[in-house]
C-alpha cells in the first residue's frame, strides 16, 4: 500500500527555503573570497619575486676580461635562504646559482618571460623566468656594452597558502556563525509573520453548517497579502450561510406547501367515503379533489421552475438576447383571455430597439409572473399599465408594471420576493398564488445582471420595476 506523501506546512517550507539560500550564499562567499584571496596575496608573491630578481640583476657585474664577461658577486646578495635561482649569460654560461637548486637548463629555451611551478626537495615552488640585460663598462665611448642576462627565481608557496587558507577560514566560519545565529531568528520571524494567516485558518476552520461565526483577526484585514483572501473568505461564508438558510426555509416552506395540498386532497376524499353520497356529490368531491391536484401540480412546476432559473438550466450568454417590446405583446396576448374575465384593461407603451441580454424563455416567464400577478391583484374595471424606457447613458432598459390594485403592505415589502411568502394568505384560494411568482421573477432578473423594485401603497397600487441590461447588439425582428 502506498503511504500519503506528507505535505509539510508553509512556515516549515518557507524556513527551509530561506536558510537553503543563506547557505547557498555563504558557500559563494566562501567560494568568492577564496578566489579573491588567491588572487591577492600572489599578486603579491610575484611583486616581491620580481624585487628579488632586480637584487639578482644588481649583483650581475663586469668580469674584467677581455671579453667583457658579466659575473654574478653572490657575496652582495641577501636573499631568503630556501629561495632558488640560477643566472644565465647570453651564450648560456651559468653565472651562478643557490646552493639548493641543482638547475634544469631546459626551462631557459623560452624566450619570453614566464611563471613555473616547480617541485624542489618535496616542497612547492613559484619561479619566475626572466630576460634581462646589463651594461658593462659605460663610461666607454658609445655608453658601454649590453650584455643579456636571463633569470630563473624560485620562492616556495607553502606560506602564502597558509595566509589564503586562513583568510578562507574566517569567512567560513564567519559565515557558519551568521548561518547559526540568523537561522533561529529567521524561523522566528517567519512563525510571528504567518500568525495572521495561522489565525485566518484556525477561525475557517471553526465554521460549519451549524455555527457561521467568522470575525477574522484586524491583523489579517491590514496585511496587503492576506486582505483579498480575507475577503474573498468573508464574501464566501456569507453567500454560503445565505444560500444555507435559503435552502433551509425552501424546503421546509415546500414540505409544508405539499404537506397542506396533499392534505387538502385526503380529507377530501375521506370525506367522500364517509358515507353514501349521490352521484352530483361525489362529482363535486372529484372536481374539488382534481382543483387541489392542479394547485399541487403548480406548486411543483413553479418548484422545479425555481430550480432552473437558479441552476443556470437555460440558454444564457452574451449570445442570449430577445426584443423585450415583442415579448411584452407575447406576454399580454397569452393572458389576454384572463384579463377579460377578470375585466382589466391592459395598455402597453413600449418603444423599438428594447433588446435586452436575455433568453426569451426567461423573458416570457419573467413577464408572465409579473403580469398575472398584476392582474390577479386588479379590481374588475381598473388598468395595468406596461412601460418600457430606454436608457442609454446607463445601457439598459426600464420596465414598469402598475396596477392598481389592493397594494401591499409596507411590513410585507422587504419579504415580498421570498419564497413562499405571500402577504395576505387568505387570498391564496381565490388567486390561485403559490408564492413562488416573485421569487422566480427575482432569479431571472438577477441571472441577467438586472435588478427589481417594487414600489406599493395600500389601497392606491403597486409597480414593479426591472432594470436590465441592453445587448451588445439588436436582436433580429
Amino acid at each position: 500500500m502506498k503511504m500519503p506523501t506528507q505535505v509539510r506546512s508553509i512556515a516549515f517550507r518557507l524556513i527551509v527555503a530561506v536558510l537553503a539560500v543563506e547557505l547557498l550564499s555563504a558557500l559563494l562567499v566562501v567560494f568568492l573570497s577564496f578566489g579573491y584571496e588567491r588572487h591577492i596575496h600572489f599578486r603579491a608573491f610575484d611583486v616581491a619575486l620580481r624585487g628579488r630578481i632586480d637584487s639578482v640583476l644588481g649583483a650581475v657585474q663586469d668580469a674584467d676580461d677581455a671579453e667583457d664577461n658579466v659575473m654574478l658577486n653572490q657575496a652582495d646578495l641577501h636573499l631568503p635562504p630556501d629561495d632558488i635561482y640560477e643566472v644565465y649569460d647570453a651564450n648560456g654560461r651559468l653565472l651562478g646559482r643557490s646552493a639548493n637548486w641543482q638547475g634544469n637548463k631546459t626551462l631557459f629555451e623560452s624566450s619570453n618571460d614566464i611563471f613555473l611551478r616547480l617541485a624542489v626537495n618535496g616542497e612547492h615552488y613559484r619561479a619566475m623566468l626572466f630576460h634581462g640585460s646589463r651594461i658593462v663598462d659605460p663610461g666607454e665611448p658609445g655608453g658601454g656594452k649590453l650584455r643579456r642576462v636571463t633569470v630563473l627565481y624560485g620562492a616556495k608557496t607553502e606560506h602564502v597558502w597558509r595566509a589564503i587558507n586562513g583568510a578562507v577560514e574566517f569567512y567560513a566560519i564567519g559565515n557558519l556563525v551568521l548561518l547559526l545565529v540568523t537561522g533561529p531568528l529567521i524561523a522566528w520571524l517567519l512563525h510571528r509573520g504567518l500568525l495572521p494567516l495561522r489565525q485566518l485558518a484556525t477561525l475557517a476552520a471553526g465554521v460549519s453548517v451549524d455555527s457561521w461565526d467568522f470575525e477574522p483577526p484586524a491583523s489579517a484585514h491590514k496585511t496587503p497579502e492576506l486582505a483579498p483572501l480575507t475577503q474573498a473568505v468573508e464574501n464566501v461564508l456569507q453567500r454560503l450561510e445565505r444560500s444555507f438558510v435559503q435552502q433551509r426555509a425552501f424546503v421546509s416552506d415546500a414540505a409544508h406547501e405539499l404537506k397542506t395540498a396533499v392534505a387538502v386532497i385526503k380529507s377530501s376524499l375521506q370525506l367522500m367515503g364517509m358515507r353514501r353520497r349521490t352521484p352530483e356529490e361525489y362529482q363535486a368531491g372529484l372536481e374539488r379533489c382534481l382543483a387541489d391536484a392542479l394547485r399541487l401540480e403548480e406548486i411543483v412546476a413553479k418548484m422545479l421552475t425555481l430550480a432552473r432559473v437558479e441552476s443556470g438550466g437555460a440558454a444564457a450568454g452574451p449570445a442570449a438576447q430577445c426584443d423585450l417590446g415583442a415579448s411584452v405583446r407575447r406576454a399580454v396576448a397569452e393572458l389576454e383571455t384572463f384579463a377579460e374575465l377578470r375585466q382589466v384593461r391592459v395598455s402597453v407603451a413600449a418603444p423599438a430597439g428594447a433588446t435586452v441580454a436575455m433568453a426569451a424563455e426567461d423573458c416570457g416567464l419573467l413577464l408572465s409572473n409579473l403580469l398575472m400577478n398584476a392582474l390577479q391583484h386588479s379590481p374588475s374595471g381598473s388598468a395595468v399599465n406596461i412601460c418600457i424606457a430606454l436608457q442609454l447613458q446607463a445601457h439598459s432598459v426600464e420596465l414598469q408594471i402598475e396596477d392598481h390594485g389592493d397594494g401591499i403592505p409596507p411590513e410585507a415589502l422587504p419579504n415580498i420576493f421570498d419564497r413562499f411568502y405571500r402577504g395576505d394568505p387568505s387570498r391564496t384560494r381565490s388567486t390561485g398564488g403559490t408564492g413562488l411568482g416573485l421569487a422566480i421573477v427575482k432569479a431571472i432578473v438577477n441571472r441577467a445582471g438586472g435588478s427589481v423594485s417594487i414600489a406599493s401603497q395600500p389601497a392606491q397600487g403597486t409597480t414593479v420595476t426591472v432594470q436590465l441590461p441592453l445587448a451588445a447588439e439588436p436582436a433580429a425582428t
